[in-house]
């Protein structure tokens, strides 16, 4: 870092802010959590910063949209501390996470094709809207049990019959069943589950889900790219720091 400071270059506080479309105290508060090394100060107690700086905010700012602000000021804090390693674990835990992102899409998009129209439960003429658990645990070929432990963790909704209390399954229930089913057989646990069928009640359907998909692969694809730009911008910093 000495060989950067004596350049002769010093930059104000507000120079470094509005190179980047930033508040002077956004910029102090990077330098306070470690993301910028620390500034020197004149005589006066104001802070100068270098080149050196604006390469370190510009290397995060550029880590952000593809690790995370928590990470990518991890990233920097490893950095300006010596501790390259560290940061090159945390870069290679986020490639990690990616990479089980696009797992995971793949496996919603599998089990989507696999729900064959074919195999849809029809309701049990004893279920007025609906059906009963043995049914439909018959038609999916599991226990009534495995359906009774779905519905704990918050995989299917069955409501109660007025009459019976027996619990009836709607179309809605039969669908996020047979979704769980699924993606169950392609060995994804219940807590990775519940939230893919969250998302499958918040599009409101399967159908509506498509256009979920093609932009979940948009933001991966984005994430991705930004991974890139932020590495390219880090090794520039790198190699400034020496």
């Amino acid at each position: 870092m000495g060989r950067n400071l004596q350049n002769g270059v010093r930059l104000r506080p507000v120079d470094l802010a509005r190179g980047h479309g930033l508040s002077t105290q956004a910029v102090r508060n990077y330098e306070e959590a470690g993301i910028l090394p620390a500034a020197d100060r004149t005589a006066h107690g104001y802070r100068t910063y270098t080149p050196l700086h604006a390469g370190a905010l510009r290397a995060f700012l550029a880590l952000v949209p593809g690790h995370g602000h928590r990470t990518a000021a991890s990233i920097m804090r490893a950095v300006n501390e010596g501790a390259v390693d560290e940061a090159f674990r945390l870069i290679d835990e986020s490639h990690a996470q990616l990479l089980e992102d696009r797992r995971t899409l793949r496996a919603v998009e599998s089990a989507l094709r696999d729900l064959d129209p074919a195999t849809v439960v029809e309701p049990a003429p004893s279920a007025p809207g609906g059906t009963f658990i043995g049914p439909l645990a018959g038609r999916l070929g599991i226990r009534p049990a495995t359906l009774r432990a779905w519905e704990r963790a918050g995989l299917v909704r069955p409501s109660r019959d007025a009459r019976t209390g027996y619990r009836v399954y709607d179309e809605a229930d039969v669908r996020d069943a047979r979704l769980a089913h699924q993606l169950r057989r392609g060995g994804y646990l219940l807590e990775q589950i519940a939230p893919l069928i969250a998302q499958v009640r918040a599009a409101g359907g399967l159908e509506p889900l498509e256009t979920a998909l093609r932009d979940w692969h948009g933001r991966l694809s984005a994430r991705a790219r930004a991974m890139l730009t932020g590495a390219a911008e880090l090794e520039a910093y790198l190699r400034e720091r020496g």
